[in-house]
């Protein structure tokens, strides 16, 4: 990658581009910032070999490493790629990217800014990996000049946990693409499905807890199929969990689906189980295609999306909030309760039509923007 004369080069960063919401919002960004190139040279280090589920612009250079999820390998050929490339700052998304981008950013004098995506403490889990992993975030984050969070709860948990300073935090939500969203689900096939169904997605992980989703369903004894999009380590617990439940035919597990707006748009509603997020992409992507939706009131991101409130401020059990419905963490009665208020045909219309309006909110060009004036500041110090 070589260097552009008279412009700011800008290093993005991020574990891979394997599918998930991260890399989506990373690709997202890039495609967004073309009108950049003008003051900018930008490119994308990638610090794993996994395959893209998403594509780069073509007028961006990627570099692949091969650091095979390891930190301390990360450290290293992040510190020789931005020697070789001198950025004058770097931009990376993800934990073990952004602790990688700090600490080589540090010993070669650049700027680095990086950007939480998800309830840190939640996501990292617990033993003492995670508290490896928490030791490494709490010496980093405040080093970063930059700490962008993707929902004021990540940023409250950045300063009380991590000691990231708070006036070095801004918060920019993920930004949302609707009209490539609606131009791929009206321009791709949906999962064969008979008949109404609900739908989720997410990696199938213990985090996204699909599981109690599926006992909510059982209990809920609301008609139709569930579709759960998404390939993760909890694939064969889940499946033996429907077989127990004598759902079987009724539970639908397909896979990754690199454009899963099809069969998004032809779904009943949307719900996201998940114990923690960091902001809930999954659960925005649904809404612009006009879903009603039922989310956990989780850390973080549902709160602020449907209720415009703090999580605190959410009330137990089943919240009717403005945008949509919010029910407590890992309870699956309050998931069922809320699974059968959303087979009313005139509620799910009312929350599909609220949906599709606050999902607008959340557009590109205003994530865009905020993302570059952090970067543009930054950029001008760093001279």
């Amino acid at each position: 990658m070589a260097a552009k004369q008279g412009r700011r080069q800008v290093l993005f960063i991020i574990n891979s581009l394997a599918g998930g919401g991260a890399e989506r919002v990373m690709c997202t960004l890039l495609r967004a910032s073309q009108g950049e190139l003008r003051d900018h040279h930008f490119s994308l280090l990638l610090l794993d070999r996994e395959t893209p589920a998403y594509d780069v612009p073509h007028w961006i250079e990627v570099e692949q490493l091969d650091c095979q999820h390891s930190l301390i390998r990360s450290v290293w050929s992040v510190y020789r790629a931005m020697r070789r490339l001198k950025p004058d700052l770097t931009v990376s998304f993800l934990t073990r990217a952004n602790v990688a981008n700090v600490i080589a950013a540090g010993l070669l004098g650049i700027r680095a800014i990086v950007s939480e995506r998800v309830n840190t403490t939640s996501h990292l889990g617990r033993g003492i990996g995670a508290a490896i992993a928490r030791f490494l975030v709490r010496a980093t984050y405040p080093k970063a000049r930059s700490v962008i969070a993707v929902s004021q709860g990540v940023a409250d948990e950045l300063h009380s946990a991590y000691s990231v300073p708070s006036e070095r935090i801004s918060v920019i939500a993920n930004p949302i693409d609707l009209d490539e969203i609606r131009a791929q689900a009206e321009g791709g096939d949906p999962v064969a499905v008979q008949g109404p169904y609900a739908v989720t997605m997410g990696r199938l992980t213990q985090n996204k807890n699909f599981g109690m989703l599926i006992e909510a369903f059982a209990r809920s004894g609301i008609p139709g199929k569930l579709v759960i999009l998404g390939e993760g380590p909890e694939r064969s617990p889940l499946s033996e969990k429907i077989e127990a439940l004598g759902l079987s035919g009724r539970i639908v597990m397909p896979g990754f689906s690199a454009n899963p707006f099809p069969t998004l748009r032809r779904a009943a509603f949307y719900v996201s189980p998940s114990n923690a997020e960091g902001f809930p992409n999954s659960l925005l992507e649904a809404m612009s295609v006009g879903l009603a939706v039922i989310s956990t009131n989780c850390p973080s991101g549902p709160s602020e999306i449907l209720a415009d409130l703090p999580r605190e401020r959410v009330t137990p059990g089943v919240m009717f909030a403005e945008h949509g419905i919010l029910v407590s963490v890992d309870d699956p009665d309050a998931m069922a309760d809320a699974l059968r208020a959303m087979s009313d045909a005139g509620r799910r219309r009312m929350y599909g039509e609220r949906a599709q309006r606050r999902a607008a909110d959340f557009g590109v060009a205003r994530a865009c923007d905020a993302y570059w004036s952090i970067i543009r500041a930054q950029g001008a110090l760093a001279n």
